[in-house]
């Protein structure tokens, strides 16, 4: 007969560690909940403060100038059916909670994509813990959030942040390995320090490459929609889990249009500005 063996003790050590995180750090997490929250709330209402018609067009000529006329078309028609929907304020929400979780998930997978690129310990260290977070359930990371930041949109943020971050990291990194060995060779020729050689040859080179990053952490932000309006979140997946709890099915294909509809905008003006990067660095 086989020994039993007794069962490690994760799950019990898990939340130990968040109840002793949860209580000692509770001033904390409650400040930044509400600092974001009113960052959230105020962008929120600044853009439903300006008339749906006037926003569609001022997005519609930043995508024409951007990504040319045919995306530009694109984005008014879609953001006018969005309109159409009365989906416009859901909408709102939407882009701001994936604006929000973006740019925090960009300032923090810069500067950890290029201490990665230039030192391999640290690339050590932040690969497999990326590897980890790009493979645990997205579901997962709202568990964590909801003791520390409560239900809503901060939550929500959060867990979009820390499931969002590593394609930032990774492709930073990749791009600024990927510079050629002779521009290197070549700025050491000329006595460039490794904060000129950085900023003046490798960044410049990899800013393709770094978009490429930001355009899939706001694909996964955008995915992340639906699973966070489960921690009442709102917006676009709100409308969908809603559906869901009540069974309606032709609304939630409208939430689900509309949010292939705004990623498709997204996604085809970050890419436009990651071509135009390349081409810029290529002359």
């Amino acid at each position: 007969m086989i020994p039993s063996v007794p069962k490690f003790p994760l799950a019990h050590g898990i939340d130990v560690a968040l109840d002793w995180l949860t209580h000692n750090f509770s001033w904390l997490t409650q400040a930044l909940s509400h600092a974001i929250s009113a960052v959230i709330d105020a962008i929120v209402a600044g853009l439903l403060f300006v008339p749906p018609w006037l926003l569609i067009i001022i997005v519609a000529a930043v995508g024409w100038r951007v990504a040319g006329r045919r995306v530009g078309i694109f984005t008014a028609l879609g953001l006018l059916f969005l309109w159409n929907l009365r989906l416009w304020q859901p909408t709102v929400e939407t882009f701001t909670l994936v604006l929000i979780s973006t740019l925090i998930a960009v300032a923090i997978g810069l500067p950890l994509g290029i201490a990665a690129a230039l030192n391999k310990r640290t690339s050590r260290i932040v690969m497999p813990v990326l590897d980890f977070m790009q493979t645990m359930p997205a579901f997962v990371y709202l568990i964590p959030a909801i003791p520390f930041f409560g239900l809503g949109a901060v939550s929500a943020s959060v867990a979009t942040v820390i499931f969002s971050t590593p394609p930032t990291i990774r492709l930073t990194a990749l791009g600024i390995r990927q510079v050629p060995g002779d521009l290197i060779e070549a700025a050491d020729a000329f006595g460039s320090s490794r904060k000129q050689k950085l900023f003046k040859v490798q960044l410049p080179m990899a800013v393709p490459t770094i978009m490429a990053g930001i355009n899939q952490t706001i694909m996964l932000a955008l995915s992340m929609v639906v699973i966070a309006a489960m921690i009442g979140a709102g917006g676009l997946g709100g409308e969908v889990w809603e559906a869901i709890q009540r069974l309606e099915p032709g609304k939630g294909f409208e939430s689900g249009i509309a949010i292939v509809i705004l990623a498709m905008i997204l996604d085809r003006i970050t890419q436009r500005i990651g071509r135009d990067s390349k081409v810029a660095s290529a002359h």
